[in-house]
């Protein structure tokens, strides 16, 4: 009896499945995320005005950078500053890079890119301006200090052209920025070559800020990261965001709505220690405090050179008879610490055509960084900026040493190029900043001992064959 009683349900169960319609089951919205959206809208005029923007900070930190390089030897005679305080200035501006470089980097993945940019170049434009007015050479290293805090802001434009920037143009548009560290620098050594024979270098500072305060006028036409808003839960923002991009390239956005894990937890230093960025971040410091070193020591060595003209064979003879009567017995004491020795017009010619080298490489770099890949384009740039550091103990002639200094530069510029790059899109969005922050830091190291090898150790350099100290 209990089976014929269930036999009506078993007729009704497969009276349903045979003669109901199936049920519509109900479709999932469609959704898309900031990366999707960015590699949609596709590359356009939005990022065209992005580039030339941000790539603009570039200039500006460029010229803050090289200003001490062209104001060393009239400072050194200003003030009868020894060997030791001309470096010290360089690396104090490094010293409140590096600090103020991992500061900017938790504040940026906590409150914003844009937000972070923009202070660092009012900070900067402000006590670049007030360096021109020191009274004295504490007044002065104390405020290009505080230029150098300023300064370490600006990688949050490397950032955010990152972040808006669709991958398979990051590696053609960001090693281009390069042009504008280059404007930058050459738009330096050109003011000095004009300004401080005529004026002074305190009006070379002064002019030196202009770009800076004339950069944060266009401020308003940059807007905040997209990633960045998503990844703190302003999805409405970054949506307004990515549709003013999608509008300006005329392009449109995927179907769907925004979504994106939003993340409680950013910007925080323990996650770059993580066992699962260990081992990235750790070989990222070393490099970028590598490339700095090398980067910094070849400029400040460039310029040291042709200070006291130390190539080889052309030591001044002047030159030597001081050395010979400090080691007959004169006391060191009654020799000026002041060489007020400079720059003539070849001088400046020299620092240009070395200079220049920086682009030289770029066109190889980009088809390396797209064809053969971050890692391998890096160690291929890296392995030759060694060997032409070991060619400079080669006795040679000023052209040769020019020469030398042309490729030098060439080389650690595409190493910049290659680690700026790598170390934006090795992190996520939440620790992005900060480990560009923390790797900026460990770059300004490498740039604080530099001063000290290349400026105060003139006088062991190999080519001259003894100590002139």
């Amino acid at each position: 009896m209990a089976t014929k009683k269930a036999e009506p349900v078993t007729i009704i169960s497969l009276r349903k499945l045979s003669l109901g319609a199936p049920e519509s089951q109900p479709k999932e919205s469609k959704t898309f995320t900031v990366e999707d959206a960015v590699e949609t809208i596709g590359f356009g005029r939005f990022h065209i005005a992005l580039f030339l923007i941000m790539g603009s900070t570039g200039v500006v930190e460029a010229m803050e950078i090289m200003l001490i390089a062209v104001v060393s030897p009239v400072i050194r005679c200003e003030w009868q500053l020894m060997d030791w305080q001309v470096a010290l200035v360089t690396t104090m501006v490094f010293f409140g890079y590096m600090v103020f470089s991992i500061l900017f980097g938790l504040l940026a993945d906590r409150y914003g890119r844009r937000k972070i940019l923009f202070i660092s170049f009012l900070w900067g434009a402000y006590f670049s301006l007030l360096t021109s007015f020191s009274p004295s050479y504490i007044w002065f290293v104390f405020l290009r200090m505080m230029v150098g805090c300023g300064v370490s802001g600006h990688a949050q434009g490397l950032i955010i052209k990152t972040e808006f920037l669709p991958t398979k143009y990051r590696g053609y548009m960001l090693p281009l920025s390069q042009v504008f560290w280059l404007a930058g620098s050459l738009l330096i050594i050109g003011l000095a070559s004009v300004v401080i024979p005529t004026i002074g270098w305190r009006w070379l500072i002064r002019i030196a800020s202009i770009p800076g305060i004339i950069l944060i006028l266009a401020f308003k036409f940059i807007p905040e990261s997209a990633r960045f808003n998503v990844s703190a839960g302003n999805t409405q923002a970054a949506l307004a965001t990515l549709q003013h991009i999608a509008k300006t390239n005329r392009a449109a956005l995927p179907e769907g709505r925004l979504v994106e894990p939003v993340l409680d937890k950013r910007g925080r230093f323990a996650d770059l220690l993580d066992a699962k960025y260990l081992r990235t971040t750790l070989q990222i410091w070393v490099i970028w405090l590598g490339i700095s070193f090398a980067y910094y020591g070849v400029i400040l060595a460039s310029a040291e050179l042709l200070e006291r003209n130390l190539v080889c064979g052309s030591r001044p003879e002047s030159e030597s008879e001081t050395t010979v009567a400090v080691s007959a017995g004169v006391s060191e004491e009654s020799q000026s610490p002041c060489y007020c020795h400079m720059f003539a017009p070849s001088d400046y010619r020299t620092m240009i055509i070395s200079t220049i080298g920086e682009i030289a490489l770029n066109p190889l770099n980009i088809l390396g960084i797209n064809f053969l890949g971050r890692r391998l384009s890096l160690s291929i740039t890296m392995g030759c900026t060694a060997l032409f550091f070991l060619l400079l103990n080669i006795c040679t002639s000023s052209a040769g040493l020019i020469g030398f200094l042309f490729v030098l530069r060439a080389l650690v510029a595409a190493n910049f190029n290659t680690v700026y790059i790598y170390t934006a899109e090795v992190y996520p969005t939440a620790i992005r900043a900060l480990g560009m922050g923390t790797s900026g830091s460990l770059c300004r190291i490498g740039a604080m001992v530099a001063p000290f090898i290349s400026q105060n150790g003139r006088g062991k350099m190999p080519w001259l064959g003894s100590s002139v100290d």
